[in-house]
């Protein structure tokens, strides 16, 4: 991890202006119902130097296009330390192109208009594709790294349906707490540092030095919030809410917009945030936690009691793919350890094949750990809430639902 920061760093002005270019690597994701139960994952062995891309089952189409977030398919024109592109396309022929994504919203719109091969789904947009008919189910016996994936994630209820598996997991990560260590001397324990008004350690109020995210989906962590300070409400899963738990969550988040600085999704403006506005405390994911650590800055993060919810991103191929042998191979691609360990150093990730936590130079062996390996039991996945609820009770509120109300809040 050092070494990838260190990379990181010294082309930190072409990163910022590439990742601005093509927008924010804001990541949403999966349809859990509930942190999953605890499965031993796959043994980690040694990363492989390279990994040669399969055949995928017919001719190739000279070319694959993929809806991703920023910084999830690197070429090496940010960093030449960080590029599992140009072999790819050297050892297939198949051009990568890359449609760079801001919000799950934006990749369902894209996916909606067609002419994309694949997309880098989290599970609040995953669960929407599928519904929608938009994404074709995975024939699995062209990916023969399959049995590579990290067990806790191959039948992902984000990318799994009825048995059938509509998406390749890529990889996940925590939202976490990041804080500023000068502020907070010691860890803070809780969220209510971010959800209630109240002096912090440094004698101040936490009013307008705390952030939340720009996104519907927040409205899980709040309800994650009261299902624990508030349990006479009865949540059991935040992503499936009552009209009255829904209600009480909305209330909360009326509350806490006197106290925001910004509501962000882009993760090189809260960075600058943390470091020039005064903002000390917000959910984060560890990329930004890194990053601004090893520039010096006093940043830590926790996983407060309330617990935390996360994100796990999938590769989903359009129903209408116009090159499925390339996406195939891409796909076949993505599992590689080399390709997963790069990937989970340069973002701040966990990778879908534990393979990668072993023997990687740039994300090192005590990587994996470090961006929350083993607290993938303790993360409420994000995904997309519905009115049939993750039970099939009928008595939830649904995304719509979700999006009217946050807007309504943000917008005050």
């Amino acid at each position: 991890m050092k070494k990838f920061a260190f990379n990181l760093l010294v082309v930190f002005a072409l990163t910022s202006f590439v990742l601005s270019a093509c927008g924010s690597a804001a990541t949403e994701a999966p349809a859990a119902t509930e942190a999953p139960a605890a499965t031993e994952a796959p043994a980690a062995t040694e990363a492989p130097a390279a990994t040669e891309a399969p055949a995928a089952g017919g001719d190739f189409e000279g070319e694959v296009a993929i809806v991703a977030w920023a910084g999830y398919i690197e070429n090496g024109s940010t960093d030449p330390a960080y590029d599992w592109v140009t072999a790819f396309e050297k050892q297939t022929s198949c051009k990568v192109t890359v449609k760079t994504a801001a919000t799950s919203d934006e990749m369902v719109t894209l996916m909606n208009q067609g002419g994309y091969d694949l997309v880098t789904a989290s599970g609040d947009a995953s669960n929407r594709l599928i519904a929608g008919g938009k994404v074709q189910e995975i024939d699995l016996s062209r990916i023969p790294s399959w049995s590579n994936v990290d067990a806790r994630l191959q039948d992902a209820p984000w990318h799994t349906v009825d048995g059938k598996h509509y998406g390749v997991p890529y990889q996940w990560g925590p939202n976490v707490l990041m804080y500023n260590t000068e502020v907070f001397p010691e860890a803070p324990t809780s969220w209510d540092v971010t959800f209630t008004e109240m002096n912090l350690p440094d004698g101040a109020t936490n009013a307008g030095r705390v952030q939340a995210f720009d996104g519907p989906i927040y409205i899980a962590d709040a309800a994650l919030y009261l299902k624990y300070h508030n349990p006479e409400l009865g949540i059991d899963n935040p992503y499936d809410l009552t009209q009255e738990q829904f209600d009480a969550v909305v209330a909360l988040l009326t509350e806490q917009r006197a106290l925001i600085n910004r509501y962000w999704h882009d993760a090189f403006v809260q960075m600058d945030d943390f470091k020039n506005e005064g903002v000390v405390a917000s959910g984060s994911w560890p990329f930004q936690v890194n990053l601004l650590a090893f520039e010096g800055a006093p940043i830590s993060s926790s996983f407060p009691v309330e617990g935390v919810t996360g994100w796990a991103d999938s590769t989903m191929m359009h129903v209408d793919a116009p090159h499925p042998n390339c996406a195939y191979a891409w796909m076949e691609w993505s599992l590689n350890p080399k390709l997963q360990g790069d990937l989970a150093a340069w973002f701040g990730s966990v990778p879908a094949v534990p393979a990668a936590c072993s023997g990687n130079e740039l994300l090192t062996d005590a990587g994996c750990a470090g961006n929350g390996f083993d607290q993938f039991d303790t993360i409420w996945f994000w995904r997309t809430p519905t009115a049939a609820c993750s039970t099939g009770a009928g008595n939830c509120i649904p995304y719509s639902q979700w999006v009217d109300a946050y807007i309504g809040i943000i917008s005050q």
